[in-house]
């Protein structure tokens, strides 16, 4: 739940900063001199490509949180009894240690979305964000296929 307020709080603040830049754009393009112009639109373009940025990653996780839904009413959800450490973090020997199940797993059913997903969660557990983020979005993408 508090990654979903963070995310919203975010989002509503980059919105206001969108807002305000745009205001300060138009304003810039509005002189009609060359380089306040240029100016202008490389204040429109920069966050709006933070705003695309944002819409993505907000799809990807309300993607992410419609399969944690259906794996949990499915009881597909691995057992979370990997030791943490202080800090709430995975403790990463005992993670690794887990790994290589869901590994095996999706190279035993390599079109199986509940396995990429399964294993993303795994890379995450073991401290691997970009690997985590690439199965997870492999699972999104195979589940969106077969459904």
């Amino acid at each position: 739940m508090k990654g979903r307020t963070a995310a919203l709080v975010m989002a509503l603040l980059l919105l206001l900063y969108v807002a305000l830049v745009g205001q300060r754009a138009v304003l810039f393009m509005s002189t009609g001199e060359p380089v306040a112009i240029a100016l202008g639109v490389a204040l429109l373009v920069l966050p709006l490509l933070g705003l695309f940025a944002l819409v993505v990653e907000l799809r990807f996780g309300l993607r992410t949180q419609e399969i944690v839904r259906q794996l949990t009413a499915e009881g597909g959800l691995p057992v979370d009894d990997v030791p943490r450490r202080a800090s709430g973090r995975y403790d990463r020997e005992a993670a690794d240690a887990a790994f290589p199940a869901y590994k095996e797993a999706v190279e035993s059913a390599p079109d199986d979305w509940r396995a990429w997903f399964r294993l993303g969660l795994a890379y995450d557990a073991c401290g691997d964000r970009r690997r985590a983020r690439q199965a997870l979005r492999w699972a999104v993408k195979l589940r969106r296929e077969t459904t």
